[in-house]
This record gives structure tokens, sequence and C-alpha cells, in this order.
């Protein structure tokens, strides 16, 4: 099956500005970034540095290969994996009871807890991620194309922010309206 190119690219857009904007959040903070990689508890305490320093670096390559239409299907299917990672890390924890440490998923400036409906977002992630690894349909590229890729990509950015600041935030809602 083959797929418009408009939406693999704008899904390869998004899915690389995700991964860049989650390296850099790590590369700002790497020893907040190593502490919330150690208490998933899924790692032996002598790797948990050395891999909380390859994960941005895996980040930003997949980033920057999924823009380039020759390494785009291995980048996403690299890129799917990577993100379904860390929903089994996070569904492991959420097995073991463990839902009061921090994701790790806004940032360094936001802790976010762990919850089931975080693994619903990152299968969300994993399908856009498939998606930029379909075979594109052949045929030409317009002005208009690149404006509706592009404003593609930032809807598609900008709902998932919105989804993700009301995910991070929305203990201190519920606690506000008292629920």
């Amino acid at each position: 099956m083959y797929v418009d190119p408009i939406f693999i690219i704008a899904s390869a857009l998004a899915i690389s500005v995700l991964l860049a904007s989650a390296a850099t959040h790590k590369l700002r903070a790497p020893a907040r970034f190593a502490k919330q990689l150690a208490d998933y508890q899924l790692l032996p305490d002598a790797v948990v540095r050395p891999v909380s320093r390859v994960i941005p670096v895996l980040e930003l390559a997949l980033a920057f290969a999924l823009l380039v239409p020759v390494s785009r299907t291995c980048a996403a299917l690299g890129a799917a994996s990577l993100i379904a990672l860390y929903a089994a890390a996070i569904g492991i924890n959420l097995w073991r009871g463990r839902r009061d440490i921090d994701c790790g998923c806004a940032g360094p400036d936001q802790a976010q807890p762990l919850r089931p409906v975080l693994l619903l977002r990152n299968s969300v992630l994993v399908g856009v991620a498939l998606l930029t690894s379909a075979l594109p349909a052949v045929r030409d590229l317009g002005f208009f194309d690149g404006f509706v890729t592009v404003a593609a990509s930032a809807v598609a950015l900008l709902i998932y922010a919105a989804a993700d600041g009301l995910l991070a935030n929305s203990p201190l809602l519920l606690k506000l309206i008292g629920r």
C-alpha cells in the first residue's frame, strides 16, 4: 500500500521534532535524566549512567535520520522501537504498582507520574512513527504541498503539546477541583 508523501513527510517531521526535543531535555539535565532512568529500576546501577548518555544521542540520530529520505524507513522503525521500549518500561512499572515515579516525559521543568494513559499516548506515537516508514506514492510535490506538510506537522505537534500539558497537569487540576 502506498501512502501520500505529505502524510509520510509530516509524520517524519513531527516525530523528528519530538525526538530532538526529548534529547534536548535529557542533554540539558543529564543528572536528572540519569535519576529518572534509575527510578524505573530496570537496569543495573552500573549501566544507568552510560545508558543515560547514549539515549539522547540515539534520539538525536533518529531525529536527523527521519529527515533524510534515504534513511527514513530505518529511522522510523528505530523511532517506533524506541518509543515502544519507553512504553514497555512504563508498563512494567505500572504493573509493579510504581505510579509515583516521574516518567521523564515532560522534560526537566515538569514531573509527570506514570499512568496508563501514557501507554495510549506512546501507542499513538508508535503508529505515527510506523506511518513514516510506509512506501510513498509517487507524485510531484508542489509549493502548496510543502505548506500543507509543515502545517500538518505543526498542528500535530501542537495537539501533542496540549495533550502532554494536560496529562502532566491533570493531577494538579483534579486536586484543584477537589477530586
